[in-house]
């Protein structure tokens, strides 16, 4: 009988002393889980072995995420300050503390800035702007507490605009000085902060800002932009248009690399090629190009190269920018 109950405790130190060698799941939430870029990056964070508070609105949508392993819906719409509230003490209460949080959730409009009705612009930013700061001011001190990671997913819609993404593109411009903003005052809490840029990729947000504007009572035919909207592609393709070859994968691969590497990117240019990214990069530099044309203080050639030059020798995972005073 001795022997039993010493074999038994020997077996029970054993389980209890691989428990705790056992490496617990970091925790991520992430917004907009229900479909597009956000379902798939559950599903991935999911697969690796993360546990994931995925938020969504919609019961249908709770119900299958809930199915999926590692996964804990959450009722969630990043407008409504009562239902983030209650999700911070949903988290709170599983006791697995927040590792990642994951802005995601978004909406598109689509409409030539000065036909578009101010309530169309207080939806698409109430979404796109307010939800990330809503959800982020939320569960800072979770993810500070972890010194964990903070990912947005934004837009090159946010460096460069094209007519009638005024709406869109003012979002996620914003979202740019999110970033940069937040990354700097949670840098002395040990928490990185990033931004995902993609171009265009197959999803259903052309064809719902289509049917939105559609809905909305839009008048195509009196718009003073009719020739534009006929010539175009989006009345033709019902908002699918022409799309890049992007997928929402890459997003979830860029997400994973923000949260396991030692010193993530804090942007992810997603581009389905070099030509679609030096587009991008072009665009940028034509902003700071005419920055520095004909203006009071100029940078000549070779001190625009000389400046170049410097941040390309620069560690550019860290913020390499530093005021100077002189």
């Amino acid at each position: 009988m001795r022997t039993i109950i010493i074999c038994l405790l020997i077996l029970t130190c054993s389980v209890v002393s691989a428990y705790a060698q056992e490496p617990t799941k970091k925790a991520v939430l992430v917004t907009g889980a229900s479909s597009g870029s956000g379902n798939v990056i559950t599903k991935a964070l999911a697969a690796k072995g993360y546990y994931v508070f995925a938020g969504a609105r919609k019961q249908k949508d709770l119900d299958a995420l809930n199915a999926i392993e590692n996964v804990h819906a959450i009722k969630l719409d990043v407008t409504i300050q009562s239902q983030i509230d209650a999700a911070v003490i949903e988290v709170t209460k599983t006791g697995l503390g927040l590792y990642g949080l994951v802005n995601n959730a978004g909406v598109g409009i689509q409409s030539p800035l000065i036909e578009t009705a101010e309530s169309e612009l207080k939806f698409i930013f109430d979404v796109n702007v307010y939800g990330p700061y809503r959800i982020t001011k939320a569960f800072a001190p979770l993810i500070i507490e972890s010194q964990g990671r903070i990912s947005t997913v934004g837009s090159v819609s946010g460096i460069n605009s094209a007519p009638f993404y005024g709406p869109y593109s003012m979002t996620k411009h914003a979202m740019e000085a999110f970033n940069d903003s937040l990354a700097w005052e949670m840098e002395k809490f040990g928490v990185k902060v990033s931004i995902i840029e993609p171009g265009g990729f197959n999803s259903k947000i052309g064809p719902k800002v289509y049917q939105r504007l559609k809905n909305s009572g839009y008048d195509f035919d009196n718009s003073r932009y009719k020739t534009e909207w006929e010539t175009g592609s989006f009345l033709r393709d019902k908002g699918k248009g022409v799309v890049e070859n992007n997928t929402p994968e890459e997003i979830a691969n860029a997400v994973v690399d923000i949260l396991e590497s030692d010193s993530p990117k804090p942007r992810y240019l997603i581009q389905e090629s070099k030509k679609y990214t030096t587009w991008t990069i072009q665009q940028a530099m034509l902003e700071m190009l005419q920055l520095n044309h004909d203006q009071a203080h100029t940078l000549t050639r070779d001190e625009l190269i000389k400046l170049l030059d410097e941040f390309l020798a620069k560690d550019l995972s860290e913020n390499p920018f530093q005021w100077d005073d002189e």
